[in-house]
């Protein structure tokens, strides 16, 4: 498929936010791996100091690419266990000219656990983990008790956490475990702090106390 100068393309109907510029304003990000035991350095990184929004699981990058174009003050950090789906992210985010905005392969909880300090992230956000629908598999789900605890120790004082899932049974789980760790709201919240196009879908917005 041609990349059309000014194309703002469409997923699944939903449009992806951003318009493809000429090559000449692209950016020219990569995505690498971790270094180990290296905790984040925003100047190294981002080459600023600004606050980070962290998408765990983040695919193609829909959700971040949006909140890069309308929050250019924030830099956005994606990570995903699927390299091709961050080769795609990162293709996306280069074609807009974002410079606010990178890409890494690797595993959530061991990317929060290496490499992110404690309060070191302003929004951590989780869209539609794999719920494991089978009783047998529930113990594969990302969000359990300890890893709540390790996202509420990594966002700075007053920072959220946004999470999102279309499954029913997922969702009462989570309806009682959030309030644990966060005060939980039970909706999905205006702006860019969710993907367009979800508003069918159960979402909450948390913020570490």
């Amino acid at each position: 498929m041609w990349n059309l100068v000014g194309e703002s393309k469409r997923e699944f109907g939903v449009p992806i936010a951003g318009e493809i510029l000429d090559e000449a304003h692209w950016a020219r990000l990569h995505s690498r791996p971790c270094r180990p035991k290296v905790r984040l350095d925003r100047q190294a990184v981002f080459g600023r100091q600004a606050e980070i929004v962290l998408d765990l699981g983040c695919g193609n990058g829909r959700f971040l690419l949006g909140s890069a174009v309308w929050r250019p003050h924030l830099d956005h950090l994606g990570i995903d266990v699927l390299p091709v789906v961050i080769r795609y992210a990162t293709r996306r985010g280069n074609q807009r000219g974002l410079t606010n905005l990178r890409f890494a392969v690797i595993d959530a909880a061991q990317f929060l656990e290496r490499y992110i300090a404690a309060g070191g992230v302003a929004e951590i956000h989780c869209y539609h983990p794999q719920p494991y629908y089978d009783p047998a598999q529930v113990h594969r789900r990302l969000l359990t008790p300890e890893f709540l605890a390790l996202v509420h120790h990594r966002l700075a004082s007053g920072g959220q956490f946004f999470v999102q899932t279309d499954s029913e049974g997922y969702w009462r789980y989570l309806r009682d475990i959030l309030p644990v760790f966060f005060i939980f709201e039970d909706g999905i919240p205006p702006g860019p702090t969710h993907p367009k196009g979800a508003r069918d879908e159960k979402s909450s917005p948390c913020a570490a106390g």
